[in-house]
């Protein structure tokens, strides 16, 4: 088994089954969102398929002997799922098209379940599921819920159809760029990384890689300001930003390169610059440090000597001893709402 850290939600998915309230199908289950873990192992796994578009999950499961797609939509077999389980998103929309497809991908009479942390919406979301179907029984756990339903003739078809449009690609920012809910700041510009754009020197030139890029805003605002960059290669976990970038940024002139990857496991490339926003968290809301250090420590390996690192953070994370060990200069170029913007240039070789 991979994940050794404790995942509430997934151990409050799998309890129904454990005690015998569901029992597991001898069909094909879908599992939506999935994630691996000890709570999983208990249970037949030989037909079941895994969708997930977060790369570090997706390693997971895989590296656990698990099938995974990134969608599993053209999958389906010809009768549906008879199960298909669902680790929803905090996001409302994405998560209401996410129930959605659940139903959609379900055999007739085929059983949808869901689990969520209590602060992460559960409420909201055992009431939308009850929406489209008639529930048939909850559960609390572990400061989760989990709830589930039949997929039946009497189920909310119009409502099914409604949500499965909420999560569609469309434009924002006045059509600037394409965006969908749940992915990170989707419907803007967040502060940090518009505060990193503004003070971008347009001297960055060469082959350059923005790590953990989103949507693609910092890539097109260094294409935008740096008439010297040749070349730009993406670095993004979520397959679903990934492709948005891909959209955002089809007309380039540079030679780009996307590249759905978990940036903490390092990246082979060798760069002229680096540009980042770097996420300070994982799954959760505390704050994960350790992640932007990593960041931190794979684009000091990442760049040629005397190569150039532009970062923006959260003012309080404490990333000066990664810097000072992978850089020869750093200085801290400007700082504001909680933010600062940071240079770091490597080194050049003895």
């Amino acid at each position: 088994m991979s994940n050794a850290h404790s995942d509430p939600a997934l151990d409050a998915l799998l309890l129904p089954f454990r005690q015998g309230d569901i029992p597991w199908p001898e069909g094909p289950v879908l599992f939506l969102r999935a994630r691996d873990g000890w709570a999983l192992r208990q249970f037949p796994l030989g037909e079941l398929l895994c969708e997930q578009g977060f790369k570090p999950d997706a390693d997971a499961l895989v590296r656990s002997g698990l099938e995974v797609v990134e969608d599993a939509s053209s999958r389906a077999p010809a009768d549906g799922y008879a199960l298909v389980l669902v680790l929803p998103p905090r996001q409302r929309d994405e998560a209401r098209s996410l129930f959605a497809r659940a139903f959609s991908l379900a055999a007739p009479g085929g059983m949808v379940v869901a689990s969520m942390p209590n602060d992460e919406g559960a409420k909201a979301g055992e009431g939308d599921l009850k929406r489209l179907a008639t529930l048939s029984g909850s559960l609390g756990k572990h400061h989760c819920r989990v709830f589930w339903a039949r997929k039946s003739d009497t189920n909310d078809e119009a409502l099914r159809n409604e949500w499965l449009r909420l999560d569609a690609p469309r434009p924002i920012l006045g059509g600037r760029f394409v965006s969908r809910p749940g992915v990170f700041a989707w419907d803007r510009i967040d502060a940090a990384s518009a505060l990193l754009a503004a003070h971008l020197p347009a001297d960055l030139a060469g082959h350059g890689a923005d790590l953990g890029a989103g949507y693609g805003f910092l890539s097109s605002e260094v294409l935008a300001r740096c008439p010297g960059v040749t070349a730009l290669d993406l670095y993004e976990a979520e397959a679903r930003a990934l492709d948005l970038a891909r959209a955002n940024l089809r007309d380039a002139s540079a030679a780009l390169a996307f590249h759905w990857h978990d940036v903490t496991t390092g990246v082979s490339g060798q760069y002229d610059f680096i540009v980042m926003n770097p996420p300070f968290h994982a799954q959760g809301r505390e704050d994960r440090p350790d992640i932007g250090r990593r960041f931190i420590e794979v684009a000091a390996a990442a760049l040629k000597p005397r190569g150039r690192l532009w970062l923006v953070a959260n003012r309080h994370l404490p990333y000066e001893s990664a810097l000072g060990a992978g850089f020869g200069q750093v200085r801290t170029v400007a700082g504001r709402d909680g933010f600062k913007v940071i240079e770091a240039v490597k080194a050049a070789r003895a």
